[in-house]
């Protein structure tokens, strides 16, 4: 009937105590966003530790050689090292990695446990930056940057996701990319100030505050409670039931609590998660689990923010176009993000999806325009003057703002919520993994393709953005609204999947009419 195919509504209110306690687990968004290793450059990138004179001196002499002698007034081409890239992308490789090791962990101990794990490690790898004396401190503390983040990413989104009634799902999960932003600009303003002081002292001081929010991560972990699913999930019926009853603020908790003990039992009969992904049933989540976390970092933000920078110090900013970029662009980040947090759950993910999509081509190609009329094929710099870079500020604002509210938080908050119980911690490792892997390519080819294709550059990535939103329309279910142990519903009413599925079983019912009939016939995969 097409009442039993409705997602169910359980009782309960969205209490305090889930309202904090969401929010404190998603602080850990913060060790994401907060890298002052992040790659940049003196008058380009967000202010980075990689452009204090002084680290570059001790860690990488031949670097720092060249750009001192580097005075190219070439806007695409100025600034190409492969050694930086690969010492700063590094920590994406480690993330990668380690959200393998940290799902069995997820699954096994706990989200809490993979969530203390995350900040105990990660503030080892800032501590070791911090006090590094030679480049071997520097890449191991790296490294361990990097195990912390993927085992952040791994948990949080999911701790999140579970722990949330499904009615505010979309709010409380898209608070993790809201801590996120709030790192990136957190870390652009102090590597900012701490360039100023003279000496190497700067960048110890850049390099050990990443403490800070792992810190804040492992006390999070330490005050949260552990999630009704992953209690039950590991045999505690009793303590799950009580802590149903406590997040969702009512006693009659019997009907949710029923769904979880009923998908917990269905996911220990899977002994082969990893390989079960690769299942017929499991198709759409998976390609899903790959395709926006891939489409998330191939918007081109970072190519965009990339020439910010520039533009302050043309407006007038001189040497404080670094800090203006940061507070502007980091703010309008931060700022447009709580778009995503009140509008999530009000307007659904695909409208937000679509809305930020349609804003970014537009004015992504506008900049490309603005950019390749003054900068041409050369890149030679030109004074831009007041106005012409005033404008192409505000197109970088509202592409930064498009992206804030569209697919920066919905490209990790959508995956999180797709999967079922037996396969849920397994497939955020997919999505880490991805985001990871296509982070550190963009990071390693960025500049490089920057170098070789121009502005052009900026007409690809509005390309790419094209064909994610059609992505979205045809093959993305709107998932709001509905409880995470029945999202396996909304694949009947996703327009590309659903079309799918029925060609399939018309297949079937003619393979088995055919065969009845008496012609043979191949038996069928069973669906």
């Amino acid at each position: 009937m097409a009442g039993d195919d409705s997602p169910k509504d359980y009782p309960g209110k969205l209490t305090w105590y889930v309202v904090v306690t969401c929010i404190v687990a998603a602080m850990g968004g913060l060790i994401f966003g907060y890298d002052p290793e992040r790659l940049s450059r003196k008058t380009y990138l967000v202010c980075g530790v990689t452009s204090m004179a002084p680290f570059l001196e001790k860690f990488f002499p031949s670097v720092y050689r060249k750009e001192e002698l580097n005075q190219s007034s070439n806007q695409y081409c100025k600034f190409n090292s492969q050694t930086l890239t690969m010492f700063t992308s590094s920590l994406y490789l480690a993330a990668l990695f380690a959200s393998f090791l940290a799902s069995t962990m997820t699954k096994k101990l706990g989200r809490k446990f993979s969530m203390l794990m995350g900040g105990c490690v990660f503030c080892c790898g800032a501590l070791l930056n911090a006090f590094a004396v030679h480049l071997a401190m520097l890449i191991i503390g790296r490294i361990l940057l990097g195990v912390g983040v993927g085992f952040a990413t791994q948990s949080v989104p999911l701790f999140v996701s579970e722990m949330a009634p499904h009615r505010y799902r979309g709010t409380l999960n898209v608070c993790f990319q809201l801590f996120i932003t709030i790192g990136i600009l957190i870390a652009g303003l102090v590597n900012y100030f701490t360039n100023m002081i003279k000496g190497d002292l700067g960048w110890h001081i850049s390099l050990g505050g990443a403490a800070v929010p792992a810190v804040l991560m492992i006390f999070s972990s330490l005050w949260v409670s552990e999630t009704p699913n992953s209690l039950i999930e590991r045999g505690h019926l009793d303590k799950a039931k009580k802590q149903l009853q406590r997040i969702r603020g009512v006693a009659d908790v019997q009907a949710e609590f029923n769904d979880l003990v009923d998908a917990s039992a269905a996911s220990k009969e899977v002994e082969h998660p990893w390989r079960d992904l690769s299942m017929r049933k499991y198709r759409p989540q998976l390609c899903l689990a790959i395709l926006i976390p891939m489409f998330q970092q191939l918007t081109g933000i970072n190519v965009v923010m990339f020439y910010a920078p520039v533009l302050f110090k043309t407006i007038g900013f001189q040497s404080n176009a670094s800090l203006a970029s940061a507070m502007i662009t980091g703010g309008v980040n931060v700022l447009a993000t709580f778009i995503s947090v009140f509008g999530t759950d009000r307007w659904g993910r695909k409208p937000l999806f679509l809305w930020g999509g349609g804003t970014m081509i537009v004015f992504q190609s506008a900049v490309a325009v603005l950019i390749g009329t003054k900068f041409g094929v050369t890149g030679d710099a030109t004074d831009l003057g007041t106005l012409y870079s005033s404008i192409l500020v505000c197109c970088i604002c509202i592409f930064v703002t498009a992206f804030a509210f569209s697919w920066g938080p919905l490209g990790w908050l959508v995956p999180s919520e797709i999967f079922p119980l037996e396969i849920r911690s397994s497939a955020q490792s997919i999505v880490v993994a991805v985001n990871m892997s296509f982070t550190f390519l963009v990071a390693q080819l960025f500049l490089a393709a920057l170098c070789m294709v121009k502005y052009g550059l900026f007409i690809i990535f509005a390309g790419l953005v094209l064909i994610m939103s059609l992505f979205v329309i045809f093959f993305v279910p709107e998932t709001n609204n509905i409880p995470i142990e029945e999202m396996s519903q909304v694949w009947s009413s996703s327009q590309g999947w659903s079309s799918r599925d029925g060609l399939r079983r018309r297949k079937r019912t003619s393979a088995c009419c055919l065969k009845n009939r008496g012609f043979g016939g191949k038996k069928t995969e069973e669906i």
